[in-house]
């Protein structure tokens, strides 16, 4: 993993803020592990607790740490997502908030397109695995994913272990290969079906749908993974909380 830049010229609590990201690039603490208290992180960085709280909760607003009442500061973990994850902006339209269903289609090992090489900074001839699946809300079919991985991060990566995994996608990369998704930037725009995505999706080729690429970043604001997903918007929409 990178490391980030030296943290001099910033202020203190960011410079804390930054040493506190490099311990988590270096693995000292994982996700779902309770990190040091603020007393402690004071004496070690030689600052005042009131930098470290200030420093806690830049990362709290940035969903890296959780605060928990009596319990005290976690790393966030995809392990402990609930449906109303922050990550899973298409939502059906009637009724609660679902999280949706998924049908593995294909995993497959390639040669990392332009785009992908570019957005995800890999070399040329770089090898990406491509996934393929579709997620169901109700059993309907409504999002057509892809999905692309350096396979330097995710070395190992097995179709029967993705297929078998009940959970959240981004629990799955941090169980089995330590990598958190902390971040992601999303582009939005109106695509029309092809033959080959109407016929998964069940709809008429040229019908309408919502396309959303996303490039997610892990600690140290790295892109290890970049995603396209097709969405069927007659039932369901994407939602934003702006603030």
């Amino acid at each position: 993993m990178k490391t980030l830049a030296s943290p001099s010229f910033r202020p203190l609590y960011d410079q804390i803020k930054i040493l506190i990201t490099q311990s988590l690039i270096a693995g000292e603490w994982r996700p779902g592990d309770a990190i040091p208290s603020e007393i402690e992180l004071a004496s070690r960085f030689h600052v005042s607790q009131g930098t470290v709280r200030k420093a806690i909760d830049a990362l709290a607003a940035e969903n890296i740490l959780v605060r928990r009442q009596g319990k005290g500061t976690f790393v966030a973990s995809h392990a402990q997502e609930r449906p109303t994850t922050r990550f899973l902006r298409v939502s059906p339209d009637a009724g609660a908030i679902e999280f949706p269903g998924s049908e593995l289609l294909s995993v497959s090992r390639e040669r990392a397109p332009e785009r992908t090489q570019r957005l995800l900074d890999l070399r040329a001839g770089a090898t990406i695995f491509v996934i393929r699946r579709l997620l169901k809300f109700s059993g309907v079919a409504s999002i057509l994913d892809e999905i692309h991985l350096p396979c330097a991060l995710f070395k190992g990566l097995e179709e029967n272990s993705l297929r078998s995994h009940r959970g959240s996608f981004y629990g799955f990369l941090e169980g089995h290969f330590g990598i958190t998704m902390i971040r992601a930037e999303e582009r939005i725009k109106a695509v029309a079906a092809t033959a080959d995505q109407a016929a998964l999706l069940k709809v008429a080729a040229g019908s309408p749908l919502l396309c959303v690429d996303r490039v997610a970043y892990t600690y140290g604001d790295r892109p290890v993974e970049w995603r396209r997903g097709l969405c069927l918007t007659d039932n369901c929409s994407y939602i934003n909380e702006v603030t």
